[in-house]
This record gives structure tokens, sequence and C-alpha cells, in this order.
């Protein structure tokens, strides 16, 4: 046992580990700051579980080589589908406007299938991008078809299961930066992006756009057209950004982080800690946060620059690239820049499957580097 324990650690990054870790337990902090008035220590016992279970699932993806695991890409794209499948059962269970959680019978949190489907999503499209690099099928517009395909049956049926459009944005994102990894030319992503924008303005006006999401958007032009509604969540973080200055009100002590009233900072400990961030430990705490993120960013770009294969190096482009774009949803949100599309703050925010399958896709990233150095020195 001491002997596979130390292989898999021999395997493994410990500084991308120990960035992901840090940012682990600033979130810890954070939640148990957020959910004090709630006077319940639950979330910070679940997220300290997914914690610990992320840190084993790290380890094991470590150790695991991506290059034989995206060889069972049928197998991972059935798996994805059947996540998928269960939202429409009775297990799929809704909140916020979206059914986009699994409960599981006997469990006593529920399953959010998005976040293990990104990591199967990154798999099967570097195994798809790799093989039209060997195939040498990238100048051919046919090329295009197999992961545009795999793409739009993908977001297409999540979206129809759940309407979650934050996660569904996510893999367009992936794609895209894995794209332009594998060397897509431009002419591509601008034709991609005409028609996205047609498509998009088509949804609108026959109203396959839900009313709720909508109104998100357009409260971005007009902040004045719902401010006790729909603006609500954004004015509130706002303001606890702004009162926070630049060394905060002090851990434990926010005006609204700590209030006793719930819609005084709506999801506090999910979708705007950010602003609680900002509230109780100021522009200080928020850099902070923000910089361990960037560095955790940073390695997985360094990981794919190393990398021995383009199939390695595309995984962890995908992986930088789900980072980079919650990150920037999450505080766009909470600055009032972005719609509320519930992306949590990677890493910091409450959320045991996200938590899981970020370590876990770190973990990837981790064995990359890892093998990439021992062939070097070999």
């Amino acid at each position: 046992m001491r002997r596979f324990l130390g292989s898999l650690r021999r395997q493994s990054d410990p500084i991308l580990l120990a960035l992901c870790s840090a940012a682990t337990a600033f979130g810890l902090v954070m939640i148990a700051s957020a959910t004090r008035y709630l006077e319940t220590r639950s979330y910070v016992l679940i997220q300290l579980v997914a914690a610990a279970i992320g840190v084993g699932a790290y380890m094991l993806f470590s150790a695991l080589d991506v290059r034989e695991l995206s060889g069972g890409w049928k197998w991972l794209t059935l798996a994805g589908t059947v996540l998928i499948a269960l939202l429409f059962t009775p297990l799929g269970v809704g909140a916020g406007g979206n059914r986009a959680w699994i409960s599981i019978p006997g469990v006593p949190v529920n399953l959010q299938p998005a976040e293990p489907i990104k990591l199967l999503f990154i798999l099967v499209l570097a195994r798809q991008l790799t093989w039209m690099r060997q195939e040498k099928t990238i100048p051919r517009f046919r090329r295009v078809l197999l992961p545009v395909g795999h793409l739009l049956g993908l977001t297409g049926l999540y979206y129809a299961a759940s309407g979650d459009m934050g996660s569904t944005l996510v893999y367009v994102v992936i794609f895209l930066c894995m794209a332009y990894a594998a060397g897509v030319k431009g002419r591509w992503f601008a034709l991609a992006g005409a028609l996205a924008g047609a498509g998009c303005y088509a949804l609108w006006k026959a109203d396959v756009i839900r009313p709720y999401m909508k109104e998100r958007f357009l409260i971005l032009l007009d902040r004045e057209m719902d401010p006790l509604g729909v603006g609500w969540h954004q004015n509130r973080s706002l303001l606890a950004l702004g009162s926070g200055g630049l060394t905060g009100q002090g851990l434990f002590r926010g005006t609204q982080t700590q209030s006793e009233y719930s819609n005084s900072l709506p999801a506090r400990h999910t979708d705007f800690i950010f602003s609680a961030i900002g509230e109780e430990l100021g522009m200080i705490g928020c850099v902070a946060v923000l910089l361990l993120l960037s560095a955790i960013v940073i390695r997985c770009f360094v990981a794919a620059y190393r990398a021995k294969t383009p199939l390695e190096t595309y995984v962890c482009v995908g992986v930088a690239a789900t980072l980079m774009f919650q990150t920037a949803v999450n505080v766009g949100m909470c600055l009032f820049l972005m719609p509320v599309i519930g992306l949590t703050l990677p890493f910091v925010s409450y959320g045991g499957s996200s938590l899981v399958a970020l370590f876990a896709a770190a973990g990837m990233v981790s064995g990359i580097h890892k093998r990439s150095l021992q062939e070097r020195l070999r």
C-alpha cells in the first residue's frame, strides 16, 4: 500500500496540487463565513469531504495516461449520454429554473452531471482532434463535421434536459479553445461566430430561450429595468464589493455576508462568493484569489507546452479554458458585467460535484506534466 501511494505521489505534480488545495482551503473559509448565518456546518463538512475525494481523484488521474483513457472514447461518450439522459427521469431535480442535478437515493447530496461531463468531453474531443491531425484533414471542411457534430449533439441534448445555459456555454468555449490549439483556421471561427449569432437571434425571436434567461441578458443593457427583481442579485453584489474597500470589513464581519436574511446577498456561498470575499477581505482578498486561480491556469499552459503529444496538449488547453471561462464569468456576474448563468468560482464556491471534477481535471494535467518531465530526463 505504501509503495502504491508512493508511486501515485511520484506521478503527480506537487506544485499544481498545492495551488488547487490552497484555493480550496480559501474557499472553505469563505463558505464557513458565508453560511454562518444559517447556523449549520453541513456546507463546510460536505465541501471538506468533496475536497478529500477530490485529492484522491487528483492522485488517481495523475497516474492514468490520458492517451489510453481517451482510447475508450465510445464508452466515454456513452457515459456522458447516460448522465444527461438521467435528467429526463424522476431522478432529475431542478433549482433556480434549471433541471441540472441528479438525486441519488440514500445520498444526502445531489450530483451535477455537467461537471464530470466536462472531463468526458475534453477527453473525447482531444481524441477527435488528434485523429484528424494524424489523418491530415485539419485544413479540410469535412474534418469540422465530426467534432462540431459532437459539440452540437452534446450541448443540444444537455440544454434540452436541463435548461442550464451556463454549462452549455462552457462546452462551447472548451471546443473553441481546443480547436484553436489544434490549428483550425481563423476563417472557420469567423464563420462559426456568424452562424452562432444568427442562430441565437432566431432562438431569441422564436422564444426558445426561456423568458427569465432573456431578462438576465436585458438587465445588463438597462440596470434600472427591474432593480428589485431580475437585477436584485447583482445590485446587492455590487454593494457588497463596494463596501469592502481595500482591506474589507473583516472575516466573519461582512454586513451582507453575515446578514440573517438570505436575500441580503443571495447565493453568497455559490454564485456570489466573490462578492462575499470582496466585502470581508476587500480588494486585497479578491486579487489574492484571482492570482491563485491564475497560477493554476498558468500551470496548465506550462503542462500543455511541455506535453509529449498533441492529444495531451489539447487536454491541458481544455482544462485551462474551463478554469478561465468560469472565473471570468463568475467575476463578471458579481461586477454586473455578465448575466447570471450559474457558473461558480473554480475551487472556491460551494459545490461537491464541481470540486471533485476540477481536482480530477487538474490530475490529468498533473500526469501529463510529470510524464513529460520523465521523458525529458530519459
